[in-house]
């Protein structure tokens, strides 16, 4: 029979050390699951993202593939139609190439070249292939050429335009004989004097005369403020 003083022990399960032992391999379950969940979403992630880039890169390998076969039939019908070219007119091609590089010609002007007695003279069909497989920039022909004129001739800006657009001339279409006055560098003012001065100088022609030159449809067509401006400073 125990003592009346002697301590009864407690169970171990209702000791505190226990309990916090419990709660310690609660804990570390429900963390390790979270770390091996975890682990599981990056790998599964990880090979979602293989999956795409392998997709990707298939793609653009396709896609690669898709334009070289694209730029060799090309280049395949290229060098198939241009073998279909006669040579004259390829002839006709290398020469109208040559006139607008150097000589800034338009369209018409150098289908006429081409073909003209005086000229080239290949056939229509061959100039007609050339002028219209040549490079070149009508508008950009047409403002060159007004340059031209505007450093050598002094022109007006109407005189420059009739220049550009006459049968007689340079044969530019409405449209681009526009653009290129537009857009000449010049001073029309300037031009209007040295205009008059080569008259002064060269045909001994009075103020008068040269104020009527300068403005007559018939002549240089430049404005009347221009011509006056001219006039007002002629020596």
């Amino acid at each position: 029979m125990k003592s009346k003083h002697e301590k009864v022990k407690k169970p171990f399960y209702k000791k505190w050390w226990f309990w916090l032992i419990v709660v310690i391999v609660i804990v570390g379950a429900v963390g390790g699951g979270d770390t091996e969940d975890s682990n599981v979403a990056t790998e599964s992630n990880k090979v979602i993202t293989e999956e795409k880039s392998e997709k990707v890169n298939e793609t653009s390998a396709a896609e690669e593939k898709d334009a070289s076969e694209i730029q060799s039939k090309d280049i395949e019908e290229d060098t198939k139609q241009d073998e279909d070219v006669p040579t004259e007119y390829k002839s006709a091609l290398n020469k109208a190439q040559s006139y607008v590089d150097l000589m800034n010609m338009s369209k018409a002007g150098l289908y006429d070249q081409l073909t003209s007695e005086y000229g080239e003279q290949f056939s229509k069909d061959a100039a007609k292939y050339a002028v219209d497989n040549v490079d070149a920039d009508w508008k950009e022909n047409a403002l060159k050429k007004a340059q031209e004129y505007n450093d050598t001739m002094y022109m007006s800006k109407a005189g420059l335009y009739d220049q550009l657009t006459s049968d007689y001339g340079e044969k530019f279409t409405k449209k681009q004989a526009k653009y290129a006055v537009n857009n000449v560098d010049a001073d029309w003012k300037e031009n209007a004097l040295k205009k008059a001065r080569d008259y002064q100088e060269s045909m001994d022609m009075s103020k008068s005369a040269i104020y009527d030159q300068l403005t007559s449809d018939y002549g240089e067509q430049f404005t009347e403020k221009q011509a006056q401006y001219a006039i007002d400073h002629l020596d």
